[in-house]
């Protein structure tokens, strides 16, 4: 029950919110609605300081891997604060990156040989384009134009967006952006011509890289495409000597099934980029890992070929001994049974669901589910649906950020099949609300 005192301090803190800070993708309007005041997290569920247990379904923008407030993560936290809290990482180390190195090290394809260290999605990305590009650079070989796919998301800095689509998010920065060569998204009626684009821009023998967000567009709509398709585009980029660069920000931590979502390929992209998963949705980290051929090219006693890229917090003690305490819950048999029980529940409700008739696509993989539901407006992040999707699964007191009109689910792995019972009965409610506007 809330007391006069308990509303007082919620007003005084929401003011001084409203006052004082600034939020992410969130209009500055006087229409926008306060944010929820949250006091505490535990498992899937947020708790807010006027009562409400929120479903936190969406991983918290997909990073929350084992629950809020996850006990044994905390703990490696707290230990290694009272360790060392920080270093600089030139010229120094440290057990806890060495470990969380050597932790990816065990899963990563042998091909990946190193591990550089930064701080989220988006430098992750930036880290690999800029390899990618110094790369040739250090080799002394003019590759200058990079290839990516219509609709793709990589990251918020100004090499991130580059390489991304040219959208709501990149107008106002469109003109600063440099130029990159976008490929269609390879839907099932546009495989053959993504291949012949691509295949056509390889030939000109100048391309350099080709970034691309495996098997799943998240930030686009959820949209996946085949294994084979991109199989198909790798291997033109193998013949070509095109550096592949794998955003697997999202995808990676088992988010598709497979450690990584090109665990499913046959062909091994050149670089990865890994972030959310990476601490167990703890602390921000980010990974890029690369093969020996790309590390070789920088293999010199000379500064002019060192990659002269860092951050002031890489390789965090405490980021990565909360990476290698996520690791070893991710790792568990109980965990493994989670993710394969989580993938099989949504395709379940898949079944249930696809031939609704206000459902126009639906799809899964691993542990994402998307659902389109039809509507008079685009399928984009700008679709009106957008506000009216989140406000109704928010007052069921379940978190959901749908793509425009697309709702989609990315649980925590804790998530037990009744909790998820619960989001799909939900989504099945909305769906009838719907038909019967």
């Amino acid at each position: 029950m809330q007391t006069h005192s308990t509303i007082h301090f919620m007003h005084d803190l929401q003011k001084l919110d409203k006052d004082l800070i600034w939020h992410p993708f969130t209009p500055q309007g006087e229409q926008t609605p306060e944010p929820i005041l949250i006091e505490k997290a535990e498992g899937i569920y947020l708790y807010t300081q006027d009562g409400r247990k929120i479903i936190d379904a969406i991983s918290s923008w997909w990073v929350n891997l084992h629950g809020h407030s996850n006990p044994h993560i905390a703990k490696a936290i707290y230990d290694q604060a009272s360790t060392l809290e920080h270093v600089i990482f030139a010229g120094f180390t440290h057990n806890p990156a060495i470990q969380a190195a050597k932790n990816l090290h065990s899963i990563l394809h042998p091909t990946f040989t190193k591990i550089f260290f930064s701080d989220n999605g988006s430098t992750a990305n930036e880290v690999a384009i800029k390899m990618a590009i110094q790369y040739w650079h250090n080799k002394g070989i003019q590759k200058k134009k990079i290839v990516a796919l219509k609709g793709a998301y990589h990251g918020d800095t100004f090499g991130s967006m580059s390489v991304g689509d040219r959208s709501l998010f990149t107008s106002p920065f469109t003109d600063y952006l440099f130029h990159v060569e976008f490929i269609e998204f390879p839907t099932a009626e546009k495989e053959e011509e993504t291949i012949t684009q691509f295949a056509q821009l390889a030939n000109s023998g100048d391309v350099g890289a080709f970034i691309f967000e495996p098997l799943i567009q998240g930030a686009a709509g959820m949209r996946i495409y085949s294994a084979r398709i991109l199989d198909a585009l790798l291997q033109i980029a193998k013949e070509k000597n095109i550096l592949c660069i794998a955003d697997e920000v999202f995808t990676g931590f088992y988010r598709t099934g497979n450690f990584l979502a090109t665990d499913a390929l046959s062909i091994k992209p050149d670089i990865i980029a890994l972030s959310k998963g990476i601490t167990g949705g703890t602390m921000p980290m980010g990974v890029t890992a690369c093969t020996a051929e790309i590390y070789d090219a920088f293999k010199s006693d000379e500064l002019i070929k060192a990659f002269l890229h860092g951050h002031s917090y890489t390789a965090n003690p405490l980021s990565c001994a909360a990476a290698n305490a996520s690791f070893d819950l991710l790792m568990s048999e109980s965990c493994q049974q989670q993710i394969k029980m989580i993938s099989q529940s949504h395709t379940i409700f898949l079944q249930a669901v696809q031939n609704h008739s206000m459902v126009k696509t639906a799809d899964s993989l691993g542990t994402i589910l998307s659902i389109e539901v039809k509507s008079a407006g685009l399928t984009s992040y700008e679709n009106n649906l957008r506000k009216f999707i989140y406000e109704y699964f928010l007052n069921q007191d379940i978190l959901l950020r749908p793509l425009g009109n697309i709702i989609y689910i990315v649980p925590p792995y804790v998530i037990t099949e009744m909790e998820l019972q619960r989001v799909y009965k939900a989504i099945e409610s909305f769906l009838g609300l719907l038909k019967g506007r």
